[in-house]
């Protein structure tokens, strides 16, 4: 059974897979094809979180596919009391093709995959957000043809975001910087991690966004306060006001460099408005590409389809 549940559950040559048919799929969406290349399938979506793009890309891509999904939440039991976790995945996955699971806590979408008969995607927890990841990392082999000696720099807090585009860099041969404040860093030990299974990765972290942005093919950035750390706000702007993505900073960095932000954003707090809606700025693009890469995720956990 595959799951999706962090980046560990996919190999490099996996990851290509996804790229190729996402490729292939987005070409043809783009000269109006929808390919059925899931007909009758059911996708099954259980949030606890507010979201827009995973939830409407993901139903998006089950209606192109010839699929259908399932909205559910807490009038099903999810994440009451109602009945156990493993009681409420054995059955939903008898009736469903995969679920798409936003949880507040990683451990929800690990004990559920535990339990369940069909596939389990991971729809953003507190400690990854693969497909967004996927989608980023589509996004800038797209933009330069390519993801080979690329170099992607993270600006802000170690986050879910963060984790998962460090450990898919390393996957796939991109260089990783983040910068970040001290005590805002990933866990102990979670790039050594990395590291060990991907002994050429190249993962650096530093305090100076300047040095982390020199030579980067792309500047990353998240709001500096996510869902759930709304106490630490105050704390965590007078923490991050140096490490704004400002003209200034994207100015240090290569002419072609690319701005991106996985959304929503807090306009003047991590970025300005001139970067965002800069001509260079491809935040909409890889929005955009959140439907075309789970398009690649849902047809290569569940379909027979060889693109090109």
């Amino acid at each position: 059974m595959r799951h999706l549940v962090t980046l560990d559950d996919v190999t490099a040559a996996q990851l290509e897979t996804i790229f190729a048919i996402t490729e292939d799929l987005k070409s043809k969406f783009a000269q109006g094809v929808r390919e059925p290349l899931l007909p009758g399938r059911v996708l099954a979506l259980l949030f606890e979180k507010q979201s827009l793009r995973t939830r409407v890309s993901f139903e998006a891509c089950m209606t192109h596919l010839g699929g259908g999904s399932l909205m559910l939440g807490a009038d099903t039991g999810f994440g009451g009391k109602r009945e156990s976790m493993a009681d409420f995945a054995r059955v939903l996955s008898q009736m469903v093709d995969v679920v798409v699971i936003r949880s507040k806590r990683h451990d929800t979408v690990t004990e559920f995959a535990k339990h369940s008969a069909c596939s389990v995607i991971n729809g953003l927890t507190d400690r990854a957000h693969p497909c967004q990841a996927i989608a980023d990392l589509f996004t800038i082999r797209e933009r330069f043809g390519g993801l080979a000696g690329r170099k992607l720099a993270w600006v802000g807090d170690g986050n879910n975001v963060a984790r998962s585009l460090a450990l898919g860099c390393a996957k796939l041969g991109v260089e990783f910087v983040m910068a970040t404040p001290s005590g805002y860093e990933m866990e102990n030990g979670y790039l050594d991690r990395v590291r060990k299974q991907c002994p050429d990765a190249k993962l650096t972290v530093t305090s100076d966004p300047e040095a982390a942005v020199d030579g980067a093919s792309a500047i990353y950035t998240d709001v500096w306060a996510s869902m759930g750390q709304e106490a630490e706000e105050a704390k965590r702007k007078k923490d991050f006001a140096a490490f704004q993505v400002n003209e200034h900073l994207f100015a240090t960095a290569p002419d072609d460099a690319v701005f991106m932000h996985c959304l929503p954003a807090k306009r003047g707090e991590e970025v300005t408005d001139g970067v965002m809606d800069h001509e260079r700025s491809v935040v909409v693009e890889q929005a955009a590409n959140r439907m075309h890469a789970q398009k690649g995720v849902l047809v290569w956990l569940l379909g027979t389809h060889a693109a090109g």
